[in-house]
């Protein structure tokens, strides 16, 4: 049986797909606002609302006052549920002049800046500035191989195409339930980029290049005795993981007992707190990445991310400029330097 609590969102997507219930008796005179709405209305509202949404028997539908709405030929009825002694938020809907149709209306506030929809939060970026027209946030995540194909189509494709007109950065998103050593990846390149965003952004290209060899033992030779011994251990991940952060924090001149100090800790706060935008956002896989605040999932082709960017620029009047494809093809492989190399 539902609860008072959970009845106004089922109320919401109900309204949806019944946009009205017509009076079976005479029309009704016009509304006014301030006004009770007439027993006989009133009646006709709860017989639309029961017949579309599983309420408990016991439970009392209570309408509002009738007000004002910004719908023309509508005014504004409030409507709320007890069951149980207990109360659900009140839900507004919309109730036409004539009385012969209910419907819900919601209005989005899309007069924001779209670049400022998902905030870069000072976070090391790539490209333009953070003032650039077009702003490209993804959520990352560093042991995942489709995140992996992204971003070896990213760089330098889109700085080459775009130069400073796009300003790039990621986010943490790390899936620890399928990746066990994405969140130490995150924490590693973190304490490198709070002293350098260049070092971060090495550290990021030589992860996503080599995702499938972290972990792994290059000089192991095979033990015939035991052809089931895993080829990756998460022990194996995290000391290369470390040491790879701190060889490009000693290439970037890096504070190492300040890098040291953070690698041990291993304080995972400021990861959770990207993952919980995240979540708030209801990402359910990485890479997910924001272009102007419009989000697109997955390891898409490098091609529709240039037709999005191109409809950014145009939608702020800027012509976007074509670049050859054989530098974008050029700029598409991956470094198999390691940092600080």
């Amino acid at each position: 049986m539902l609860t008072p609590s959970r009845l106004a969102p089922l109320v919401l997507a109900a309204l949806f797909t019944a946009l009205g219930c017509h009076a079976q008796s005479a029309t009704p005179t016009a509304l006014k606002t301030g006004a009770t709405v007439s027993p006989a209305l009133a009646h006709r509202i709860e017989i639309l609302l029961r017949g579309k949404v599983q309420l408990p028997p016991a439970s009392v539908i209570s309408i509002g006052p009738i007000q004002p709405s910004d719908v023309a030929g509508y005014h504004t009825v409030t409507v709320s549920f007890t069951a149980d002694d207990k109360t659900s938020h009140p839900v507004d809907f919309l109730l036409s002049d004539d009385g012969k149709t209910v419907a819900q209306f919601v209005k989005y506030d899309i007069s924001a800046d779209p670049r400022t929809a998902i905030a870069d939060d000072g976070r090391p970026s790539r490209g333009g500035p953070a003032s650039a027209p077009v702003v490209m946030v993804n959520f990352d995540d560093l042991e995942c191989p489709f995140c992996a194909r992204l971003h070896a189509s990213l760089f330098p494709a889109i700085t080459q195409r775009y130069g400073d007109k796009v300003h790039i950065v990621y986010k943490d998103f790390p899936l620890t339930e399928i990746h066990p050593w994405a969140m130490h990846a995150a924490v590693d390149v973190n304490c490198l980029a709070s002293q350098s965003p260049t070092g971060y952004w090495s550290l990021v290209d030589y992860i996503h290049g080599h995702f499938d060899d972290i972990g792994s033992d290059p000089t192991a030779k095979p033990d015939p005795t035991k052809p089931d011994a895993p080829k990756h251990t998460l022990d194996r991940a995290y000391t290369q993981l470390d040491k790879i952060t701190r060889d490009q924090g000693i290439a970037q001149k890096a504070d190492a007992a300040k890098l040291d100090a953070c690698i041990a800790k291993q304080d995972t706060a400021a990861i959770e707190v990207s993952r919980k935008l995240g979540d708030s956002l209801n990402l359910g896989s990485a890479p997910t990445f924001y272009i102007n605040g419009a989000k697109y999932d997955g390891a898409v082709p490098i091609a529709f991310i240039f037709d999005q960017i191109d409809n950014a620029l145009r939608a702020q009047n800027i012509t976007p400029r074509r670049s050859s494809t054989h530098a974008i093809s050029n700029n598409r492989k991956v470094s198999n330097q390691r940092p600080g190399d």
